[in-house]
């Protein structure tokens, strides 16, 4: 299995495909997560890829495997990340 792309990688095949200088690819790629990050409790699109969004999670009754005991597991919100159509028929093929 190929390893994956650093962030230093990704700069510097933008900053090919952009005839920009690796900094300045670099320097968007985290203006781009720092939009993400901000804009993530209204959902963020990144059109092609996919979707930031925060799900709520409803307080649950869980159980701890080692011993069986019942638990309860509050509620609390969590950062998803929904495939975009276009991305998976890419990757898998239609």
């Amino acid at each position: 299995m190929a390893k994956a792309m650093t962030k230093s990688q990704i700069a510097e095949h933008l900053a090919k495909k952009a005839e920009i200088k690796k900094v300045q690819a670099a320097n968007i790629l985290d203006e781009i997560a720092a939009l993400a990050y901000k804009e993530a409790k209204n959902s963020f699109t990144l059109p092609g890829i996919g979707k930031i969004v925060l799900v709520k999670r409803k307080a649950r009754t869980g159980r701890n495997p080692r011993t069986g005991e019942a638990i309860k597991i509050p509620a609390k919100k969590v950062v998803k990340f929904r495939v975009a159509k276009a991305a998976k028929d890419a990757i898998l093929g239609k």
